[in-house]
């Protein structure tokens, strides 16, 4: 089978890159041939065989001329399709498994893609992994610039957006970005999808909201490759790790750390609200931290908290928490509840309450005996491997 991987980052940026570059050296090694598309850049790391990529948009540098063009730019793109259309002439993909698209490579690659299969008179699945909201909220968070979670564009309300200035506070930015989804609602876009994977039960009622979509979808939780860590020793701290930012719920976590002065935390992580840790005699900050040496702190934590304010799809800080042994007390919030067994290997406190938290906290620290009952039932959890999680998409793929 030939599978296109479509995103618009192919270098590693985030969590849709590394979703999509380890599935498809899976797929790989399942036999099948993987090509990938999307903007060039000078990290990129996988291709396609007529290198043909789309120019790179950095909204956050260029020329004043070149930023000028973006408005346009982020709602339709020609280049995308001319250069997607070299692409699929060239492999004929069996499957064109979509990631990432919105603002830099467009919905319009979706009419291209529809119509070289009709044209071509090759069987082509169109499927789209949704890694966030972007096709029922125009800034893909549900959450609005004061972290306050928003529903107003499900079902269509979408001038919501310029009245919140949802996107980065900005009242241009986000007419740019209403525009973009009103446009492409009225096109009816999401037609040409197949099937949509929605990575929690969550996700897909949500994106159920939109007629077009709810025949499509399908929930698929994310896979993990984390190995379940050795045995250790515990070691006496509670643990954040993840970005400093509001819709991450960090200012809540602090003022349960200030309330719970015997109680040592440990934060790992970086991100705008960073200066907000600053004097907190129980806080130690650690930074960014990967690989081993966030391993060890995350195997070594007595439980770590997730405080999420926003409606989280599938996060990999808790899957990862509970592989490596150590129980999650997580907001009741978004995709969360999901993936936390509350009362076996974690808890759940409301999400946004400090007051919650605060209390969750004290009890789980001073209950030794629960809490080695959830670190012991960590040893149970277990999620999809990449392998468990390519066989499942098969079906979808083969339609």
């Amino acid at each position: 089978m030939k599978i296109l991987m479509i995103n618009k980052f192919l270098y590693p940026n985030g969590g849709s890159e590394t979703y999509m570059f380890e599935l498809g050296k899976q797929l790989e090694r399942m036999g099948h041939e993987v090509q990938y598309f999307g903007m060039e850049h000078e990290g990129r790391c996988v291709g396609n065989r007529v290198d043909a990529y789309t120019g790179s948009m950095d909204f956050h540098g260029g020329s004043k001329l070149t930023k000028l063009t973006y408005p346009l730019k982020t709602i339709y793109s020609s280049e995308a399709r001319q250069k997607l259309r070299l692409v699929l002439d060239d492999f004929r993909p069996d499957v064109i498994h979509l990631n990432n698209f919105n603002y830099q490579l467009t919905p319009s690659i979706l009419l291209e893609a529809d119509k070289w299969r009709k044209e071509s008179g090759h069987a082509c699945r169109i499927l789209y992994t949704a890694h966030d909201y972007q096709l029922v909220c125009p800034n893909h968070m549900c959450c609005r610039m004061d972290g306050q979670v928003c529903e107003d564009c499900l079902g269509g309300k979408l001038t919501s957006c310029i009245r919140n200035k949802c996107i980065h506070g900005s009242a241009a930015k986000s007419a740019i970005g209403f525009a973009e989804a009103a446009f492409w609602r009225w096109k009816k876009v999401y037609k040409r999808l197949d099937a949509i994977v929605c990575c929690s039960e969550f996700m897909k009622k949500k994106l159920d909201s939109d007629p077009i979509l709810r025949e499509k979808t399908v929930a698929m939780h994310n896979f993990i490759s984390t190995k379940k860590a050795p045995a250790v020793e515990k070691q006496n701290y509670v643990l954040y790790f993840g970005r400093f930012a509001k819709e991450k719920g960090i200012e809540t976590f602090l003022k349960a750390c200030k309330a719970l002065p015997d109680i040592p935390f440990v934060a790992a992580g970086s991100g705008p609200l960073e200066g907000e840790l600053a004097g907190i005699p129980n806080l130690k900050n650690v930074g960014f931290q990967s690989g081993k040496a966030l391993e060890k702190l995350i195997v070594e934590a007595r439980f770590s908290v997730y405080p999420s304010e926003w409606y989280e799809n599938c996060p990999f800080s808790v899957m990862e928490s509970l592989m490596y042994g150590t129980p999650v007390l997580g907001a009741d919030i978004g995709g969360i509840p999901e993936l936390i067994d509350a009362g076996v290997n974690g808890e759940l406190f409301e999400s946004g309450n400090a007051d919650a938290l605060t209390e969750k906290i004290r009890a789980l620290w001073d209950d030794h005996a629960r809490l080695y009952a959830y670190t012991r039932a960590c040893g149970t959890t277990r999620f999809d491997t990449v392998e468990e999680y390519a066989e499942k998409l098969m079906p979808l793929y083969q339609g």
